[in-house]
Parts: structure tokens; sequence; C-alpha cells
């Protein structure tokens, strides 16, 4: 049998259909995000990143990278194991403290990813919880959905941020069995939020624990960079708060914080942590910073909020249709998979800007669209030239303006 031609079948078709991806080789610049080296078949050339999930560019902050050097020099570059065979290292247990502190939570683990960190805690929390229901959100996100497969654990799905679907569900439970409702807080594709308290209500009335992920929140929304559960003054009321240190925060890593019974529980049952190597000491010390800096510091939250308001205005003033949303994310709506990868293309080729199209099945076919991320080291130019640049593409491509 032929399996590589079974393989390139699949391929051809993902290709046909404008959903095949493509990955740009960047060259990320230290001291000069969101400037880019990107290197193609013709060479090298430096361009604009604008679709990074290092929001805030605490990925380059200075203080963050001694820290790992101080830490390499230190301890060395890995955990030289998993947390249970000598790769706990002291610089994990400071983390996860300044995580739980962050959360108000009793206690938190790290993990080596956020995908990780939903697919073992739900997948744990699922599976040793007998009789166990998940409630999932219907646009969560896929480590959480392949947790709760994992789990085996009956599901419901309830309609999107729809509370009184997710009354129903619930209602549907028998009311002595452990019941688990899993949401985000932002929806990193449309850019919209969670009602996080009226979940919270309905949840409680059922005798419901709360799953909260928060990976594209924490750092950027609360007083302290805790996330919206944070600045709604309702993290207090959700059981399990799970965050990641590979956007906001800058470096990379997946945790979970919670009371200490839960951390520990999950530490003591998931596979996905006792099984896998421990995050460099390096790492934890670089995020332990950048946290300490983001509870304290509204500087680069501030300025990343108004970034985002003047693109979301300039979109608007050249009639560029963008989903409207509360959050930092800007998804402009493309809504056919070829033409998004085309547009994609010319800004790069022609204008120097780097935005990765968003094509099934990350979101459904029909809604294809560039996801921007403006950041507080995007300049006011930066900005003027983006604008410009896909105001022209709209005219090119003869696409739909939208009506002011």
């Amino acid at each position: 049998m032929d399996y590589d031609k079974l393989f390139a079948n699949q391929l051809d078709a993902l290709r046909e259909e404008g959903n095949y991806r493509i990955f740009a080789d960047l060259e990320r610049r230290c001291g000069s995000f969101p400037r880019a080296q990107n290197y193609h078949e013709g060479g090298a050339r430096e361009v604009t990143v604008w679709c990074s999930n290092d929001y805030l560019g605490m990925g380059q902050k200075p203080s963050v990278m001694q820290a790992m050097k101080d830490a390499i020099d230190h301890c060395g570059a890995g955990a030289g194991g998993t947390r249970n065979i000598s790769g706990t290292n002291h610089y994990h247990l400071l983390l996860e403290q300044e995580l739980a502190d962050l959360h108000a939570k009793e206690a938190a683990l790290l993990f080596t990813s956020g995908y990780v960190s939903n697919w073992a805690a739900l997948s744990t929390l699922g599976s040793r919880l007998p009789g166990a229901v998940i409630l999932s959100d219907a646009l969560n996100h896929a480590s959480m959905i392949e947790g709760i497969r994992h789990s085996r654990a009956q599901k419901k799905i309830w309609a999107h941020n729809d509370v009184e679907d997710l009354d129903r569900k619930l209602a549907e439970c028998d009311p002595d069995a452990p019941k688990i409702v899993a949401f985000e807080s932002v929806y990193s594709m449309d850019g919209d939020i969670a009602p996080i308290a009226e979940i919270c209500d309905v949840a409680e009335a059922h005798g419901a624990m709360t799953y909260l992920d928060e990976v594209h929140a924490v750092g950027m929304y609360g007083p302290h960079g805790g996330g919206v559960s944070e600045q709604e003054g309702v993290a207090d009321r959700v059981t399990l708060i799970e965050g990641t240190l590979g956007k906001a925060f800058g470096v990379v890593g997946g945790y979970i914080t919670g009371s200490a019974e839960l951390c520990d529980f999950v530490r003591s049952f998931a596979s996905g942590f006792i099984f896998t190597t421990a995050l460099p000491p390096a790492v934890a010390a670089g995020a332990t910073v950048s946290i300490k800096h983001l509870k304290q510091s509204d500087l680069e939250r501030a300025q990343q909020r108004r970034q985002v308001a003047q693109l979301r205005a300039k979109l608007d003033a050249h009639g560029i249709p963008h989903l409207m949303n509360p959050s930092h994310i800007i998804p402009v709506m493309i809504k056919d998979p070829v033409k998004c990868r085309q547009i994609a293309d010319i800004l790069m080729d022609d204008y120097g800007i780097y935005v990765q199209p968003i094509n099934y099945p990350t979101v459904p076919k029909g809604t294809e669209r560039l996801r921007f991320t403006p950041g507080p080291l995007h300049t006011d130019a930066d900005i003027d030239h983006l604008v410009g640049a896909l105001s022209a593409l709209w005219s090119q491509c003869a696409l739909s303006r939208a009506v002011a």
C-alpha cells in the first residue's frame, strides 16, 4: 500500500479547499518587536507581525530575558526529569505560588503548555469523579474538547455564552452527579467575552463546579492581570481557573489554579502532568518576573488598549468589516478561504505585513478571517500602514465594505 499517496490525496484536498496551512519562517528580533525577519525563497525581508499572541511584548522584556539568563547560569538548561522524578526545581514552586496569588487561589499547578493543562485537567476531573457530567460551551477550544473526550465522561454541549441553555442542560442532569461547567473568558477567534457572573449563578444553583479557561485574558484584564474573572470581581466564585504563560506573559507553559485539594488531585492523577518532563527552570524564572511586573504595571495594558481602539476606529473609517467585541482581538472578516490566503500573501509580499489567515477547521466555513492583535509596541505609523494596505486590497479584490 502506498501510504504517502494516501497522505498526499488528503493534503491535495486541503489545498483545493484553500485550507492548507503555510507556516511563515520568522526570526523575531530581540528589542525590535513587532518587527521580525521573514525568510522566503527570494531571501529575507523585514516584516511587521500583526497576529502574535505575545500580546504585550513581554517575551522581549529585558527583565524577563535577564531572569531567564540568570536561571540558566544558575541551574543549567533543562529540568532534568518529570516533576515526580528529579524535575521539580525551586523556580517551579516560586512560579506556582505567584500564579496562585494572581488568581487569589490556594494553589497552582504547572504544565508544559496551555493545551496540556486543559487536556490533562479536564480528562482527569471527568474520569476520576464518579458519574461526572461535563457541560461544555459550544465554542470551547480544541484542547478542552480533547480533554473532555478523553475523560469518557458524559458531556452536554450548551449554546455559546447562552446562560439559559446552560440552565436547561444542568436541570436535565442527575442532581447528585458531579457536574463541571467548562467555558472560556475571551474566545480567541471572535473575541467575545463570557458572562462569567451569570454562568457562576447558574452553576451554583445546580451544585456544579466551574472550569474557566483564561488563556487569552491573563495578563490582559484586571488590575493585576488576573483575567476577566479578576476584572469582574468573580474569581473567588470560579472553582478552577486555567491559564497560559505563552501569550501575554511572553514565555511558554500552562497552569491551573484552585483549592489545594483540587490541584493536588490533578497532580496525583493526571497522566499529562505525571509522565512529562517539567518546564525548564529558566522558563519558570522568566514567567515569574513577567507575572510580577504585570501585577503592578498597567502601562502595557493601557497602551495596548489605546492601539486596539485606534485600529478599530481607522478600520471603521475605511469601511473594513471587523467583528465588534469588547476584547483585544480584531477579526477582519473575508468569508472566503482562497481570498483570505491571497490577501495574507499580498500583505506579506507587497506591504511587509504578516497576519495569518484563519480558515476551517479553526473557524466554520464561510467565516474565514484575518485575526489582528494590536500590541503596545505597534506604532501609530504601523496602524496607518496596515489600514492603508487593507483599504487598497479591499478595492483590488472587490470586497464589500462595511456601511457606516
